[in-house]
């Protein structure tokens, strides 16, 4: 009993491995909205059984990002207007909390500092990619302020759906290159330790950003 315990326990860990790095492929941009998954490259590649990638989509098609379709397969997902407002329902609810009330250490303000910097030399050299990987990035940091793996572990998985919305804003590439001073603001109030001001500039931050994503999948061709 106690080898099937294990075993089982064995499974779960793997199958959730799975989980984590495709999450970690469409959080990076790897993996686009629309394309296939294929099992037999991907069990192959990842070394585990097709049962157990296939556990692995249940966990991901529960997070709305991946889709099941029957008889043609498994693809990454292209989320919509009620899936960007369950984004920013979270988004709200946790990150201007983090703000408020996360440890703010010397270091993690360095490091937000130079996040920031980054999205500033992205947005001068226009690169989109860049600005999007700074803007998740500064986000993840802030969710980490908490603390929580837990959060952290929910984080990821919004940053993973994120990433696959701003695929739908692709057609409007100045979206991130206005927020880029929105995230140094960000930084600078917290530096300064005013993290009600910080807070409070954050929730208009999330809400002027989820208008503008709804304006476009509501316009013309969506």
């Amino acid at each position: 009993m106690d080898t099937g315990t294990h075993g089982a326990a064995e499974h779960a860990h793997t199958t959730a491995w799975i989980a984590s790095v495709l999450r970690g492929r469409i959080a990076a941009g790897e993996l686009t909205p629309g394309s296939k998954l294929s099992e037999q490259s991907l069990s192959t590649s990842l070394g585990v059984s097709r049962n157990t990638l296939r556990q692995a989509f249940t966990i991901l098609a529960g997070e709305s990002i991946v889709t099941h379709i029957p008889n043609r397969g498994v693809f990454v997902a292209s989320p919509g207007a009620e899936e960007v407002r369950e984004i920013y329902r979270i988004r709200r609810t946790i990150e201007p909390a983090a703000v408020l009330w996360g440890d703010l250490s010397p270091q993690i303000l360095d490091e937000m500092e130079a996040i920031v910097q980054r999205a500033q030399a992205a947005r001068n050299a226009g690169s989109v990619t860049d600005m999007a990987d700074a803007n998740q990035a500064l986000h993840r940091a802030v969710v980490g302020l908490t603390g929580s793996g837990t959060l952290q572990e929910l984080m990821d998985r919004v940053l993973a759906e994120m990433r696959l919305v701003f695929y739908a804003m692709a057609s409007a590439p100045d979206f991130h290159s206005h927020y880029v001073e929105r995230n140094v603001e960000l930084v600078k109030r917290l530096r300064a330790g005013e993290r009600e001001e910080a807070a409070a500039g954050l929730r208009i931050y999330l809400d002027a950003a989820e208008a503008e994503l709804l304006g476009h999948l509501a316009g013309p061709g969506h």
